[in-house]
């Protein structure tokens, strides 16, 4: 009798402390949910994979190339002139410039690095995959003056000055990683060389296919190969108000390109 007791006693205690341990399960399970979502960065769609853990508002000017750096054996400078000639040698059917959903993204791009564009006239959003170990050099707002386009100019200072005057009315370039503002991009301002480029046929200025000089002037973002995942880049520059109308060639000059261009990129 005593033992039937006894173990009437523990069944009802066992009964009583199940659903104790049940309830601490199902919090602390949902505990882990709530801190994963906490967890995954800013995003305006379902497929961002990257970890806060990655890129943070205190690492985020780990991944930026310094103004006075020499990524992979050349100056920001010297890298800013082969955008431009990339730029321009893709034919204009086929220009990343001038797409809106970036399926023109990998076009004539070469490791380690890969040039990206704004959007002319509007905003836009594009898709991107982009193969790891690259770093992506990013145009936020800038201008370029060639003997091509102005043939009235007859020397290098004349370009370098028709240039600066272009860009001397771009103000604030912002951008932003998966939701994580870029600091001090104003500093990025970059001035390049003399330097050739090679206009196709079919190209962007519509202009007679030829080889001419140039120099360019332009805010920038040098970004060095980030982790594999996905990745939401925010551009944007803008343009002091001004009675000038800027290069009368739209893809040489910042007027038309101050719109936000959103780019979804896969690292992989």
């Amino acid at each position: 009798m005593r033992k039937m007791f006894s173990l009437i006693i523990c069944g009802i205690f066992t009964a009583l402390l199940l659903p104790v341990i049940s309830t601490e399960g199902v919090a602390n399970s949902s505990d882990r949910d709530l801190d994963l979502n906490a967890s995954k960065p800013y995003t305006d769609h379902p497929n961002i994979l990257a970890s806060t853990n990655n890129i943070s508002k205190e690492s985020i000017s780990d991944f930026i190339f310094e103004q006075d750096s020499h990524p992979y054996n050349l100056t920001y400078a010297d890298w800013t002139a082969k955008w431009w000639q990339w730029a321009y040698f893709v034919p204009a059917d086929k220009n990343p410039s001038y797409d809106d959903t970036g399926k023109y993204c990998s076009e004539n791009q070469k490791a380690p690095v890969w040039f990206l564009t704004l959007s002319f006239g509007h905003p836009a959003t594009r898709s991107c995959y982009i193969p790891q170990n690259t770093a992506l050099l990013v145009t936020l707002l800038n201008s370029e003056c060639s003997y091509a386009e102005y043939a009235n100019l007859t020397n290098e200072f004349e370009l370098r000055d028709c240039a600066k005057e272009q860009q001397d009315h771009v103000v604030s370039p912002m951008a932003s990683i998966n939701g994580i503002k870029i600091p001090n991009l104003e500093n990025y301002r970059i001035q390049s060389s003399l330097f050739n480029f090679t206009l196709p046929a079919n190209n962007i200025l519509d202009l007679p296919a030829q080889t001419t000089q140039a120099v360019s002037d332009g805010n920038w973002l040098f970004l060095k190969p980030l982790p594999p995942g996905n990745y939401d880049l925010k551009l944007k520059g803008n343009i002091a108000p001004s009675n000038n109308t800027g290069s009368s060639f739209a893809f040489a000059g910042p007027v038309g390109w101050n719109y936000t261009t959103t780019y979804r990129l896969t690292v992989n």
